[in-house]
């Protein structure tokens, strides 16, 4: 492979700095703020005055964080502490019995048939984002606002049975996009332990487009109140959410309580889907060749019937690898609630426990060529004892991402329809850099051509 078709991936700091020096790196991008180390170390220990910090890379210990003994590994509130002015209490940041209920409430949503009920909301969408990007054949395209257009538009025809056209949708889409760049965790109790009665000095925009985005939300969830009040409501997802009663108490959520949920599905559904189809349509531009069996496969895909996601093996397989080496989620944040020992070594109660797959799925000592595109990996004994042990997009275990199947259907079906009609090609000089704040984007955008085939 010659060096112009290896997958950006960002520059590493040196491995011993200052803890002003990491913060201010911290700040410009959590990805290389980190040292080389990580891409082959199985844990490694970094101390601050305040707390100690553990990243994990070792599969057993993934594992037993994540799965086998999840509620000794509480979310931590370092990452948190920035999203709540947003995501209130939400399934997201809560932990214990409250994080339980959320779940029971919310799952069922995703449960079984209900994908299937989604799918031609998410065909439309699609066809809309085809539309859009047909109307833009011939010219460069900034492709990460055009998935963001799209993630936002499925979410919402899913959610709310409305386009992304309806003028509501569209206030808290320009609103999400302006909250993203406030850099919301970038707050001093992320890096300092502060009581909860101390101000956080969050940054006055950031608390400004929070506020605005919950008054929209709220504005959808009484409409949708009001509509299942006079049993005129269709049956999506938030009606099924707003309705369904947590079968140990009999309640459903209260209307503050369905604020906190949409934001963070509104959040987690749309950052995350439009971070990874973003990648995934520049990947396509660097290996034209890829590009060519996802549009060949896709030729087919004329219904919108949801049996035609059993065709798109290749779509799939892509849209794994995109995840494998871009995943939207950077890392992830647990605190240990005991003292521990891991890998010889104790571990003090209250100490952060970093889980990164972006440092996991690119590990050096687990995947075969892991800075390499490859989807036909994933048909190999390598990519299926990784993707079983060292694969973790979504989390995994009870906390795994509700909409993780969701976005399996989603993204596949949007990078199908798109390269059916469209093919997309490299921009020269404008290779992206990959940084991550909230999810992981590209520095000054991901530039594309865009023509029709």
């Amino acid at each position: 492979m010659t060096d112009d078709r290896v997958p950006p991936k960002p520059a590493a700091r040196p491995d011993k700095v200052s803890l002003r020096r990491y913060v201010k790196l911290f700040r410009q991008d959590i990805l290389s703020a980190q040292p080389a180390k990580l891409y082959r170390a199985w844990m490694a220990e970094f101390r601050t005055p305040f707390f100690r910090s553990y990243l994990v890379n070792q599969p057993e210990l993934v594992t037993k964080v994540l799965k086998e003994r999840p509620m000794d590994f509480p979310k931590s509130d370092r990452i948190g502490e920035g999203l709540r002015p947003l995501l209130g209490d939400s399934v997201f940041l809560t932990n214990g019995a409250q994080w339980q209920r959320q779940r029971r409430i919310i799952d069922p949503a995703f449960e079984g048939g209900r994908l299937r009920e989604t799918y031609p909301a998410m065909w439309d969408a699609a066809e809309a984002a085809l539309a859009r990007l047909t109307a833009r054949a011939g010219g460069v395209v900034e492709i990460e606002e055009q998935t963001s257009h799209a993630a936002a538009d499925v979410i919402f025809r899913t959610l709310f049975s409305i386009p992304i056209e309806d003028e509501t949708a569209s206030a808290v889409f320009h609103e999400f996009r302006a909250y993203q760049r406030t850099q919301p965790i970038l707050n001093l109790a992320a890096f300092i332990p502060v009581p909860r009665w101390m101000p956080r000095f969050f940054r006055r925009d950031t608390k400004a487009a929070a506020r605005r985005i919950r008054g929209l939300i709220a504005r959808l969830t009484e409409a949708r109140a009001a509509e299942i009040a006079a049993g005129t409501a269709p049956d999506d997802l938030a009606t099924k959410i707003m309705t369904t009663r947590d079968p140990q108490t009999g309640e459903t959520f209260t209307a503050s309580e369905m604020v906190d949920q949409v934001a963070i599905f509104f959040l987690a559904g749309h950052e995350t889907s439009a971070s990874a189809l973003g990648w995934a349509l520049y990947l396509m531009a660097l290996f034209p060749e890829w590009q060519q069996r996802v549009a060949e496969e896709a030729q087919g895909l004329q219904t919108g019937d949801f049996a035609e996601i059993g065709r798109m093996r290749v779509s799939r397989d892509v849209f794994r690898e995109t995840l494998r080496l871009y995943p939207p989620v950077p890392m992830m944040v647990r605190e240990t609630s005991c003292p521990e020992r891991f890998r010889g070594r104790d571990v003090p109660q209250g100490s952060q426990i970093v889980l990164s797959p972006w440092h996991l799925h690119r590990h050096e000592r687990l995947w075969d060529r892991p800075d390499d595109f490859d989807p036909g990996r994933w048909q190999t004994e390598n990519g299926r004892t990784c993707g079983r042990d060292a694969f973790i997009p979504f989390s995994a275990g009870p906390r795994v991402c509700t909409g993780a199947g969701f976005a399996m259907v989603e993204g596949p079906l949007l990078l199908s329809l798109l390269l059916r009609d469209l093919k997309v090609s490299r921009v020269e000089g404008r290779t992206p850099v990959p940084e991550a704040h909230l999810t992981v984007r590209a520095r000054d955008g991901i530039w594309l051509r865009i023509d029709k085939r």
